[in-house]
């Protein structure tokens, strides 16, 4: 398998079903080939300004955006198909995933997924930091930090060259998903 879909998501405070924001980022052979962004109205319409000083979302922003389960039944659900989602920092964004559908009431439908983070860690273990715009700076990504469509398209960036670094002379220059991830250490999740 060879396919993946980058996800971020922006919140409110720090409560994980508080997202305001999601971006999604379909790859296959480690090419964009969509996405998907969009505002989302939180559960309680509320801002935190220390939230807003990173992400620049405001309750004017989101006030009028769709809630998460509208969302969900409408877009993201067909978006998803049968990819695996992928985060830089996964636990984060699976929790405000999950924190989502348990909020809603929407049963949690059979996702995998797997952490463009932990991989940057076992790719470049010498690096000072892996964070996200440590990554992009480093490798000359010019990106909107801390917006969530740019911040998925970044995240893919990053696997892509961690598959780079991780093909060997005796390899295709392309390696899959699952043998990078089996190359590293690492593997799928399940949500």
């Amino acid at each position: 398998m060879n396919k993946f879909i980058a996800v971020d998501f922006e919140t409110a405070d720090y409560n994980p079903n508080s997202a305001v924001s999601i971006g999604l980022v379909k790859y296959q052979n480690y090419a964009a080939l969509d996405s998907f962004y969009s505002l989302i109205c939180p559960p309680i319409l509320y801002i935190r300004r220390d939230f807003t000083d990173i992400h620049g979302l405001t309750v004017n922003d989101v006030k009028d955006a769709p809630d998460f389960k509208q969302l969900w039944g409408n877009n993201i659900f067909n978006f998803i198909e049968d990819y695996p989602l992928a985060a830089h920092n996964a636990p984060f964004d699976m929790g405000v995933l999950k924190a989502l559908f348990f909020h809603y009431n929407i049963e949690i439908p059979e996702i995998k997924y797997f952490c463009s983070l932990a991989l940057a860690r076992k790719t470049w273990p010498h690096f000072s930091s892996r964070a996200l715009t440590a990554l992009a700076k480093r490798f000359n990504i010019k990106y909107d930090a801390h917006n969530a469509l740019a911040d998925a398209q970044t995240c893919g960036k990053i696997i892509e060259l961690c598959a780079k670094a991780a093909a060997s002379k005796n390899e295709p220059e392309e390696i899959t998903v699952s043998d990078l991830l089996k190359k590293t250490g690492l593997y799928m999740k399940r949500l």
